[in-house]
């Protein structure tokens, strides 16, 4: 096992640490994108918010991508809330521009906001009409990271694709204000960023986070034979580590689009249970599951199959394209 981190673990104080003070760098050039995802899992609600510069949802960004747009061209705001597992809302609204605003601290697209606050905490405003004719979607999501971030890592070496868990485990709040929704949880945070677009080279990928009592563990596993990834935070600080290959190969089961997802999700050896599908496309899986105190959420992507017309196509209807004046 080969450690990405050689500096000791460090105690866990977040707060007035700079690594979540500001936006990282945006990209600027065609094919280009980075996304900040965060998930919380509260009582019997789970929700998922992602801000995207160079949208992977977005049918247009592949296509047009490869013709010179521009990332801030192409920004998004998902959301979605689940209540036992049940999609309750969905919100993909795309825009043509995205803002930085408040010294750098914050991203407007639209009129919904990600936030890193002076004192640390994480804040995503979404203020959204759910896709792709539904009604409007109010909600905010507050995390109070308890660890320090990981390290940024390259997914796939000799690829332009990267990771960063900035906030692993945090004290979570959601509200959904149009549902009634006020619930405290575990939240998780991080980013991804990458200079071409998703499948030209790398095809995908399965991740998934557990939060356990006293820690969370990431688990990122990569095409081609590539060792995975390992994020383990808590109480003794946050570690980054390349892992080795597993000897025999998990059971998967196919979706009803024929992706394969896996039949069990673990918490190292453990298995917490059968994943619930939360969301479940052609190139895109969602899935969840929970057990004594264990809280896992994942997903599974391929975004070769997203850039075929007929998928692209087929995007078009669970997103709303919104115009700025």
């Amino acid at each position: 096992m080969r450690s990405l981190d050689a500096s000791p673990a460090r105690p866990a104080h977040p707060k007035g640490s700079s690594w979540l003070n500001a936006l990282p760098v945006l990209p600027d050039s065609p094919g280009a994108y980075r996304w900040f995802y965060a998930d919380v899992t509260a009582g019997e609600y789970s929700a998922v918010c992602i801000f995207m510069v160079g949208s992977l949802f977005s049918p247009r960004y592949s296509a047009r991508a490869r013709r010179g747009a521009l990332p801030l061209e192409h920004c998004a705001v998902n959301f979605a809330l689940y209540h036992r597992g049940v999609r309750r809302r969905w919100v993909l609204s795309e825009y043509p521009r995205g803002a930085v605003q408040r010294q750098g601290r914050a991203l407007c697209i639209g009129r919904s906001l990600l936030e890193y606050t002076p004192d640390g905490t994480v804040r995503m405003e979404v203020d959204e009409r759910c896709a792709p004719f539904g009604g409007e979607v109010r909600a905010r999501l507050l995390l109070e990271p308890q660890v320090q971030a990981a390290e940024e890592v390259q997914l796939v070496p000799g690829l332009p694709h990267f990771w960063r868990a900035l906030a692993p485990r945090a004290k979570a709040r959601l509200e959904v204000f149009t549902e009634g929704v006020v619930s405290d949880g575990m939240g998780y945070h991080d980013s991804n960023h990458g200079a071409e677009l998703l499948g030209a080279r790398l095809p995908g990928w399965h991740w998934a986070r557990v939060h356990g009592l006293e820690e969370t563990v990431v688990d990122y596993h990569l095409p081609g034979g590539v060792a995975p990834l390992r994020v383990t935070a808590g109480a003794l600080g946050t570690k980054s580590e390349r892992r080795p290959l597993l000897s025999e190969a998990r059971r998967t089961s196919l979706t009803g689009w024929g992706l394969r997802i896996p039949a069990r999700l673990y918490s190292g050896n453990t298995v917490v249970g059968e994943p619930r599908l939360l969301e479940s496309s052609p190139f895109y899986a969602r899935v969840e599951a929970r057990r004594e105190g264990l809280d896992v959420m994942g997903e599974v992507a391929d975004f070769r199959r997203f850039h075929s017309p007929f998928i692209r196509w087929m995007a078009h209807f669970r997103t709303r394209v919104e115009r700025v004046p």
